[in-house]
């Protein structure tokens, strides 16, 4: 059952209250995400040098991802049973302030095993924040849409704060990047956690100012007139759709784990195995996120135009082929090379990003959504997110001077997301089906 559309300015405040607040949330992880390639190999296991170090701080960067289903299915079931507005709110704070304790943090050498403990006890819960942040971004901007045919374009300002976090993280990192190497393991990589106070602020005054979706009020009033028990958000889930949780899964993979391969792992494997200087490939994703950030509208455009399916399945299979123009192009070193490679295989991969997530949404009724797409994300990230850059190491370690392994791993995600988004084409009818278990529950 769908809600009353929303009128006045509601629609155009969630969608930039979603931007804005993912835009935090995923500035959040991705400070860690880089930090974790640079530094926190020698911050927090010294004794874990080059490979071993950057696997083990690679490890802490996974538990991330382990912990986001938890999170997925804490805050699915506050946002479907309570609302998607306290849910939001709630992981904009833990997410925020985990990160500015990550950044006041001692390390290794100030107090021993106690160092690493302390950050994956934190990654753990910066985990469980964004596990229940993204689906719920994604909801409050599609529901408050004025019609279910914009709900894809407004989903997508919640997509599009990936690339603005992304591009925010870049900056502060350039900056601190720019000290000598003594001043920026002692404090410059502090600087841009730290920061994360001031977006927390900001973000929490806006998402404020938004009210509740108007699916949810109509959910909740429809349920009530029910009058009868109902299960848990996630037993209706796992019980009533498993085939259609397990192809969401797959249809995220290229989003989740293709982006973290090239803007996580890339970094590792072009400063360790390509010999680039750091500032190089940081000003590389920097052009290449400013790149995803103005496509993901007009993907979203384009999407509503030809049909959100045609467009997935087309984006991905393209993807399947660009690792291997990435790879040729990045191994000659120079910045347009990088920019050129990685920005080809972003291109089509951040298309699908920008349109997966409401193609997703509408795949589950409103009832169990929230759960649902969070769900759906999370394990994708949790299994194939937070692997790949491990994988990616321990591949370019055991096949130095050879890239196509990494290709082939690439084209593996790109594959199995085509797979998996073109057997989700027809979730119409599994929603109804579903639907109908859960009016019966």
């Amino acid at each position: 059952m769908r809600g009353k559309p929303a009128t006045g300015h509601q629609p155009v405040r969630a969608s930039t209250a979603a931007f804005v607040g993912t835009m935090i949330e995923w500035y959040d992880f991705y400070i860690y995400a880089t930090a974790a390639a640079l530094v926190f190999g020698k911050l927090f296991f010294p004794s874990a040098t080059g490979f071993y170090g950057t696997l083990a701080a690679f490890g802490t960067f996974a538990v991330g991802f382990f912990a986001r289903p938890l999170g997925g299915a804490i805050f699915g079931h506050i946002g479907d049973k309570i609302g998607r507005k306290k849910s939001l709110v709630i992981t904009l704070v833990m997410m925020g302030t985990v990160t500015v304790l990550i950044g006041l943090l001692p390390t290794h050498a100030s107090i021993g095993v106690w160092a690493p403990v302390l950050l994956i006890l934190l990654r753990i819960v910066q985990g469980i924040a964004v596990g229940g942040e993204w689906g719920g971004a994604v909801l409050m901007a599609g529901e408050h849409s004025p019609d279910k045919s914009k709900r894809t374009f407004f989903a997508s300002f919640a997509q599009l704060g990936s690339p603005a976090g992304l591009i925010l993280s870049m900056l502060m990192f350039k900056l601190v990047t720019g000290l000598d190497d003594e001043a920026f393991l002692s404090w410059g990589w502090r600087v841009p956690f730290l920061f994360s106070a001031v977006l927390l602020v900001v973000g929490f005054v806006i998402r404020l100012s938004v009210n509740e979706s108007p699916d949810f009020i109509a959910e909740k009033a429809a349920r009530l007139q029910r009058a009868k028990p109902t299960q848990a958000p996630l037993a209706q889930v796992l019980r009533g759709a498993p085939g259609l949780l397990a192809l969401a899964v797959g249809a995220n993979v290229l989003g989740i784990a293709g982006f973290y391969f090239t803007n996580t792992f890339m970094i590792a494997y072009t400063t360790q195995y390509v010999g680039l200087n750091r500032a190089v490939i940081l000003d590389c994703l920097l052009l290449v996120s400013i790149m995803q950030f103005l496509i993901t509208p007009l993907s979203a455009y384009i999407a509503s135009r030809v049909g959100n399916l045609r467009f997935l399945g087309a984006m991905a299979f393209v993807s399947i082929f660009t690792p291997y123009a990435m790879f040729n192009l990045v191994d000659q070193g120079s910045l347009t090379s990088i920019t050129l490679g990685v920005g080809v295989a972003v291109l089509f991969m951040g298309a699908y990003y920008a349109v997966i997530a409401g193609y997703v949404s509408d795949s589950f009724p409103t009832g169990i959504r929230y759960t649902g797409i969070s769900m759906a994300y999370q394990l994708s990230g949790a299994i194939f997110g937070g692997l790949t850059p491990l994988l990616g190491t321990v591949l370019a370690e055991n096949f130095k001077g050879q890239w196509w392994p990494l290709a082939l791993l690439f084209s593996a995600i790109s594959l199995l997301s085509l797979v998996s988004v073109l057997l989700l084409g027809n979730a119409g009818q599994r929603t109804e089906q579903l639907q109908l278990k859960d009016q019966q529950a």
